[in-house]
């Protein structure tokens, strides 16, 4: 996760006021994106393989 500034590559979400900008390709590939905030960072589940450690907005996972 980054802050980015839409592109014509992109779509665009609004969900409870925040405004979430995603690669349409990656979008197609991952189906469906559930976002947790941890505490610690936040978790990123989706249909794509992110390996076992998964994301983290810390830089620590593998995506």
């Amino acid at each position: 996760m980054a802050l980015d500034e839409p592109k014509d590559t992109d779509d665009t979400f609004e969900v409870k006021g925040l405004t979430f900008v995603v690669d349409k390709t990656f979008m197609e590939n991952a189906k469906t994106i559930k976002i947790d905030f941890t505490g610690m960072g936040f978790h990123l589940d989706s249909n794509i393989d992110l390996g076992e450690s998964g994301c983290s907005s810390c830089g620590t996972g593998t995506c």
